[in-house]
């Protein structure tokens, strides 16, 4: 998945003597059992996953029973939990020390939240944080916070600019568009060539973030301590996206849900572009248009003013809890579900992205979604590694969807963003104006 929008934060830090799941203080280890003498590890870890039960799960599972075969004194209870309630569940259940798992499948957005609360095993290293060099320098860089690794990166994403080759060819566009001002060009013949609408941009403040890189700008400034959501190079990222929405370039979305109507109309045919990731393939190749495969484009996102392109990474973790009686087996399970063999065997099946460098084989790379989106990982932007990133979306969805849809200008909109920001998030940070 992309991120997570949070629920409401739980109060209250962890304490260093807080009982484990299953009662109990937690193991003191410092992993030298996991990295000396692994065969001799005992124990149960209980594991959260959070992907997918339907189209993900499976692939993973097959992984935990493999786990198992590789270390047999060491059993891995599996559970599932569904994505939009696993991080409000896992800070009640780190909270109050009761039914905590061991390893949970983290969203990057949540993982400096989680750090910060005490809730994360530290595994700088660790045997679980095993050759580190070898992953992406995004998702290195998600899983971190003030300058320790409490998340090993298990897979990861990003958005690009899907279009509709076929659309494209008979408007006379010849390339995929490599900025904003070329993607309303191309719309514009698209729409007198063909009859097709232009791009299709999702309500979603997620993915404004592209918008936003493009001016060189961010949510935050972290280094800064600065709200940047407001600032005059964000307004013109945002502007960017409404002009396009008013030129007519893209459809008005119809509200929150409106992308997954647009979504339809790329898949039928109805549209020639839109920016998504590479979970939204799936059903794309289950539409009208791309019964032939090899129709469907992928480029990096398009650049701003700027000339900058950028979108944000995305993924998951493996994090282990700082409650856990089991932290040698868990630093294995971790370790073992992260390897390069692992992640390119999850990629080959379920098509998603590896974080590790050594796990973009030819298989791998043979598939032309995978190969584009790994090119598209060049451009990608690192989320700002501040506990409060994953909470930042919920009020500025609000926001994003109304000037999106035309109901609310984009300074008034970016401006009572970043002052509710200031209000309930980030109150030591200003306003960049």
């Amino acid at each position: 998945m992309r991120r997570g929008i949070s629920v409401a934060a739980v109060v209250g830090a962890l304490a260093l003597t807080m009982t484990a799941c299953g009662g109990g203080g937690g193991d003191k280890s410092d992993g030298s059992k996991a990295a000396n003498d692994p065969g001799s590890v005992t124990g149960t870890v209980t594991w959260w996953d959070t992907s997918d039960a339907t189209n993900e799960a499976p692939a993973f599972k097959k992984l935990v029973a493999a786990f198992e075969a590789k270390y047999p004194k060491i059993k891995v209870e599996y559970v599932n939990v569904p994505f939009d309630q696993a991080q409000q569940k896992f800070k009640t259940a780190a909270a109050t020390g009761k039914g905590a798992p061991d390893v949970l499948r983290s969203d990057v957005g949540w993982t400096p939240g989680f750090a910060q609360l005490g809730y994360l095993k530290d595994l700088t290293g660790t045997p679980a944080l095993d050759k580190s060099e070898d992953f992406l320098e995004g998702p290195l860089k998600n899983a971190a916070y003030q300058g320790k690794t409490y998340g090993v990166p298990q897979v990861t994403d990003t958005l690009g600019l899907l279009y509709n080759k076929e659309l494209l060819s008979k408007a006379g566009v010849d390339k995929a568009p490599a900025n904003w001002k070329e993607v309303k060009e191309a719309a514009e013949k698209i729409k007198d060539k063909t009859g097709a609408g232009g791009i299709g941009l999702s309500p979603d403040s997620y993915y404004s973030l592209p918008f936003l890189y493009g001016e060189n700008s961010d949510m935050v400034d972290a280094a800064k301590k600065k709200i940047t959501v407001s600032s005059a190079a964000s307004l013109k990222g945002i502007e960017t996206a409404v002009d396009l929405v008013k030129s007519g370039a893209a459809p008005k979305p119809a509200g929150t849900d409106g992308y997954n109507a647009l979504k339809t109309d790329f898949k039928n045919g109805k549209l020639a572009m839109m920016v998504d990731g590479p979970w939204a393939t799936k059903e794309i190749f289950g539409g009208e248009a791309f019964k032939s495969k090899d129709n469907l484009g992928i480029a990096p996102i398009p650049a701003g003013s700027t000339g900058t392109a950028g979108a944000p990474v995305g993924g998951h973790n493996l994090v282990v809890y700082a409650g856990s009686k089991n932290f040698d087996a868990s630093y294995l399970f971790t370790r073992f579900m992260t390897e390069a063999a692992q992640q390119e065997n999850v990629s080959n099946a379920i098509g998603v992205l590896p974080t590790r460098k050594s796990a973009y084989t030819k298989a791998v790379l043979a598939d032309p979604v995978r190969s584009s989106f790994h090119d598209a990982l060049g451009k990608a932007h690192p989320r700002p590694p501040i506990p409060q990133g994953g909470d930042l979306f919920t009020e500025y969805l609000q926001h994003y969807t109304k000037i999106l849809t035309l109901k609310e200008e984009p300074k008034a909109g970016l401006d009572a963003t970043a002052k509710a920001w200031q209000s309930a998030l980030l109150k030591d940070y200003g306003i960049e104006e």
